[in-house]
């Protein structure tokens, strides 16, 4: 058996390192697999880039000009289906194809053509929406029955609304493709139920991370930062910081806080972040390994992940692994990291009742670090991604 998985990276960013945490799992097991991905070279052995960061980059330009997000890359797409050829695999995983690295209308012709069995991790919602991979925010419903006069097409085109176009693609070339469709979460799962794709199967396999990098990790953080004991660290975490992942909150939070109890400490933030946030906020940039973001989740106190827009929320996992509980929206698929044991959600928007939830935490202290590390052994990424090679076989 050959399994390839198909993604815009190999190695980077959280869909990079499933496919090659996945592609591991298969080489114990001694299956044969590749990862083909486009952009930024990786050094994971088993991967093969089809396309570069120019090519993709000129892409890009082209779909932005002419509209067609997801039906450009023509070249691009030639160059990975002669890979295909070549390994003539069993078994192909899709991954994140809106990455400007694909045509979908040549790749899924192919793989029907080919009777090829196909699995595919949403890892948003871009695959049943003519151009958003997310559309909560904006409240967007049109893709239920069908999209068109997308409110966001500027995002993605400088000139062209083609939502209409793009969604009835995607629509009539899925058909009858041999698909099973894998989401992270459960409400992720429930809106492909309500999607064109509702007779496909979906499957429901939660990310993982690993815990013997996420786990209870001693530092000097409170030393290095002058944090006294006794106030409560309230740490936020994202590697896009907008208005998406809730920055607003914890400014409005930083304000309304008692400052000699509570030190908001933000990592994976910028120079453009910091111009935005109130002197108070502790700014970290970058941490240097996943070890130091261990070290960091250890030390806080609380986790408070107030994003709009969440398929799963690794990072609610990654604070629990190392013992401490967490606060978020009740959004997306957060929901699903938490229970009564280890954390507690509120009403998305809701400021003040999240204020008045990480007050009532950090007082009353409902949580202990046993229950939130137990909780995170639910989500070992050997467990989940073991949950992917039952479906192939």
């Amino acid at each position: 058996m050959i399994i390839v998985q198909i993604n815009a990276t190999c190695g980077v960013g959280s869909t990079g390192k499933i496919c090659v945490e996945v592609s591991k799992l298969l080489s114990q097991k001694g299956i044969e697999n590749y990862i083909f991905y486009c952009g930024r070279k990786s050094d994971y052995p088993l991967g093969l880039r089809y396309a570069d960061a120019s090519q993709i980059k000129r892409e890009a330009l082209r779909s932005h000009i002419n509209g067609r997000y997801g039906f450009n890359s023509q070249g691009i797409t030639r160059q990975l289906l002669r890979q295909l050829d070549r390994l003539r695999p069993d078994i192909v995983h899709l991954h994140n194809l809106h990455g400007h690295n694909c045509d979908l209308e040549m790749l899924f012709q192919y793989l029907k053509e080919k009777h090829i069995r196909t699995f595919w991790t949403f890892h948003d919602c871009w695959a049943f929406t003519a151009y958003c991979p997310h559309f909560v925010m904006t409240q967007c419903g049109k893709w239920r029955e069908g999209c068109h006069d997308c409110p966001r097409y500027h995002e993605f085109s400088f000139f062209f609304d083609r939502s209409k176009e793009l969604y009835q693609k995607k629509k009539d070339l899925i058909s009858g493709m041999d698909l099973t469709i894998i989401t992270p979460s459960q409400w992720l799962a429930d809106l492909v139920k309500q999607s064109f794709l509702h007779g496909y199967p979906v499957e429901v396999i939660h990310n993982g991370i690993d815990l013997t990098v996420f786990k209870p990790t001693a530092s000097d953080f409170r030393e290095k930062y002058h944090i006294p004991m006794g106030k409560n660290i309230l740490l936020g975490v994202a590697f896009d910081w907008s208005g998406r992942k809730g920055l607003d909150v914890f400014v409005k939070l930083a304000a309304r806080l008692d400052p000699d109890k509570y030190q908001i400490v933000l990592t994976g933030t910028n120079d453009r972040v910091d111009r935005l946030l109130p002197p108070q906020i502790i700014s970290i940039h970058r941490t240097s390994s996943r070890r130091e973001l261990a070290e960091i989740y250890t030390a806080a106190d609380l986790f408070v992940n107030p994003t709009r827009e969440e398929v799963f929320g690794l990072v609610n996992v990654e604070a629990l692994a190392c013992g401490t509980p967490g606060v978020a929206f009740d959004t997306g698929g957060s929901p699903e990291c938490y229970d009564e044991t280890c954390g507690s959600v509120v009403p998305c928007d809701d400021v003040d009742v999240m204020g008045q939830e990480i007050v009532r935490i950090c007082e009353k202290k409902p949580f202990n670090r046993k229950a939130c590390i137990e909780r995170a052994m639910m989500f070992d990424s050997m467990d989940r991604y073991q949950k992917y090679l039952e479906l192939y076989i």
